[in-house]
């Protein structure tokens, strides 16, 4: 194996570094505006906590505070600082992410170069930034962008700490595993086993001393993750915001059950709908040990997946005569082990998983391909070394023709250059040993070329467009069905946000099913029929791209376009109330929260079916006054959902407080929407 980098820095190493991450930047911010707000679930968040305090500690949905995001506040925080410094816009919203994609760029870089060298780490850094996963996610608003940098930052101290020993490295990435928790909860602890394992074993200290570090590390991560949730826990429940996705008000239960084990197993209680079993299809797509190269998400990370895990293994028979804390080998084992463990957890977890989670793998991705690659090259004049090249980068071809084959109408020529290239490259790489460095470093670039160019080519597809709603996805249109409910893929809307701001519609729902179907959609009124314009408070409004049709089940996965007329009169009653109107579903919510400015009450949560408010609460707030206008059209609560997210008996708080509203109060229409005065009950109330 390589020692690792040299002491001393090429010249072309620091300029290469700086124009890397500026390549990065300027990539991830072209055409960001045409986003909008992106995701209005969060955007909506992070407007409140631009407004509130409060609302930014909780992560509330509202600046009145009745209910949270269904994930702990981390990834808000950023954006909610940049909002209250540059107003609220998208790229406000926005460049915190881009930020970070350029931090994660950096961070593979500086662990990389460590071991591998300058060569290597440009490599892992540009197979970082451009995956097209990691294209779409560090230009949007949903908390992986955090996690994936927390992520890579836990690694790259891992293997510092690996490197001396010296404890301060492991404590850090303890701290940095507690605040991804407070990003996306249990998903910061998929990682733990590998990172702790190969410190137990590698690390150049005493046994005891190793495990004195582990415990530290641990208390390191409990306290920067544990007390938000202390806070929270010990917060009298009466003065805090419902902890939104929860059934019982609990942050803990929210993180075990469905944020937590019932991703794992399916069974998700407030989910909208399961997932299929080991190698079986489910709602959320088919799971087994071929999911990360399935249709449905291989053209998002699995470019270079079959290199990564290629040079995974070349990588560790190279060091296999090493010593217990050979570095190398320990990089190896952090990064490889964290794509391993997380990769396996994503292809068989039954529960909620879109697309978009598997930027999570990109890191790992990156520097394990970056770290084998340069491991190889080193001892390329080795036959079996030259051909284990080879192998990677005909396989790297051949997967990336199978890839651009399933958009057949998306450059089809590329496939075939790729394809070609990679061969001719691959049959240069057999002859390394014995061919000139001319023919050498031209079959090496070609082949890196080759394996970059199907994913560039996504990357810049997925950069040209905007990307709005819940469900998102990178890349061209897909022969293969998405991996979202009903089997339809990932929403994605090229239309921009409008001149005034309001952001564009939200085109998220389940493809394949409109309102109505699977037990979703507008809400019955009290008569078991929908009321004047329960139907028409969602649009779909496809950009070039957008895949499936539905329009958006009733607002669940997606907002809805607010119109002149509907934020007139929104605006106009807003005085005087904490909440200018109640929504069923928190995408509703968050659209005419948006437009307006003013807070809107989300009943039910994300999915209309948390039981916040109750009824009882409702009617409270109704006769105070702090409510003006109940919002026609909602979520899957609206239509039923007793106590779980998904349709049924049509007893769930949301759907009795529709039914009492509907029944109890004058509706007026604004645009295309029913809003129901609730200072103006009806003359039989």
């Amino acid at each position: 194996m390589s020692p690792g980098p040299p002491t001393a820095d090429p010249r072309w190493a620091r300029p290469a570094f700086l124009a890397l991450l500026l390549a990065t930047g300027v990539l991830y911010l072209c055409n960001l505006h045409a986003s909008g707000y992106a995701n209005s679930f969060y955007s909506a968040a992070v407007q409140a906590g631009s407004q509130s305090w409060k609302a930014f500690f909780f992560g509330s949905l509202d600046a009145a505070n009745a209910i949270t995001v269904d994930k702990p506040p981390a990834a808000l925080w950023p954006m909610a600082l940049s909002v209250r410094l540059f107003g609220l816009n998208s790229w406000a919203i926005l460049v915190p992410e881009v930020l970070m994609g350029v931090g994660t760029v950096a961070v593979v870089h500086a662990s990389v170069r460590r071991r591998s060298g300058h060569g290597a780490a440009l490599l892992a850094g540009a197979v970082l930034a451009l995956t097209p996963v990691a294209a779409l996610m560090f230009r949007f608003n949903n908390p992986d962008a955090l996690l994936a940098l927390l992520m890579a930052v836990a690694c790259h101290l891992v293997v510092r700490a690996l490197e001396d020993g010296r404890t301060r490295w492991l404590v850090w990435a303890g701290v940095a595993v507690g605040f991804a928790f407070l990003t996306k909860t249990l998903q910061a602890f998929l990682i733990l086993p590998a990172l702790a394992a190969v410190y137990a074993v590698c690390a150049p200290v005493r046994p005891r001393k190793r495990f004195a570090q582990l415990a530290l590390a641990t208390v390191a991560l409990v306290v920067s993750g544990g007390w938000w949730v202390a806070v929270v826990e010990l917060w009298p429940a009466s003065s805090r915001p419902y902890i939104g996705g929860s059934q019982n008000n609990s942050f803990l239960e929210l993180t075990f059950g469905y944020n937590g084990l019932g991703r794992l197993n399916g069974d998700e209680t407030g989910s909208v709908g399961g997932g299929g079993g080991p190698g079986g299809g489910g709602r959320w797509g088919e799971t087994g040990w071929d999911r990360m190269f399935n249709d449905d998400i291989g053209g998002q990370i699995s470019w270079l997946l079959p290199a990564a895990l290629i040079l995974l293994v070349a990588g560790l028979v190279l060091s296999r005569k090493a010593g217990r804390t050979d570095v190398t080998r320990a990089a190896f084992l952090v990064w490889g082990g964290s794509l391993l463990t997380t990769a396996v957890v994503f292809s068989f977890m039954a529960g909620i998983f879109h697309q978009y989670y598997t930027v999570a793998l990109a890191p790992y991705v990156a520097a394990v391909t970056g770290m084998g690659a340069a491991a190889l090259w080193h001892r390329r004049r080795e036959t079996w070394a030259a051909l284990t090249l080879a192998a990677t980068v005909t396989a790297t071809a051949a997967w990336g023709y199978v890839l651009l084959h399933r958009t057949p109408d998306y450059l089809p020529w590329l496939r075939w250059l790729v394809l070609v290239g990679g061969l001719t490259a691959a049959l240069g790489l057999v002859f390394a040993g014995r061919a000139g460095r001319r023919v050498v470093l031209a079959a090496a670039g070609l082949g890196v070329a080759a394996s970059l160019a199907g994913p560039t080519a996504y990357t810049l597809s997925t950069v040209r467009e905007g990307h709005s709603g819940s469900i998102v996805t990178a890349g061209p249109a897909s022969t293969g069905r998405g991996g979202g409910p009903g089997g339809g893929g990932g929403p994605r809307n090229g239309t921009p946000p409008g001149a005034d701001g309001n952001g564009p519609s939200q085109n998220g729902g389940f493809p394949g099913g409109g309102p109505g179907q699977d037990g979703f959609g507008a809400p019955p009124g009290a008569d078991g029929t929908t009321p004047p314009g329960g139907a028409g408070t969602t649009t779909e409004a496809p950009g070039r791209g957008s895949r499936g049709g539905g329009a958006g089940m009733g607002g669940l996965l997606g907002g809805t376009d607010v119109d002149a007329e509907a934020r007139e009169l929104l605006e106009a009653g807003a005085a005087g109330h904490t909440w200018a109107a109640a929504a069923v579903g928190a995408q509703n919510a968050a659209s005419y929260q948006l437009a307006t400015g003013e807070p809107v009450m989300a009943i039910g949560g994300f999915n209309g079916t948390d039981p916040s408010p109750t009824l009882a609460q409702f009617q409270q707030y109704v006769k105070d006054g702090r409510i003006h206008y109940f919002v026609s059209g909602g979520g899957a609560g609206a239509g039923g959902g007793g106590t779980g997210r998904g349709g049924g008996s049509g007893t769930g708080a949301a759907s009795r407080i529709t039914a009492w509203v509907q029944s109890h109060f004058t509706h007026v229409t604004a645009g295309s929407v029913t809003f129901y005065d609730l200072t103006r009950p009806t003359s039989d109330s």
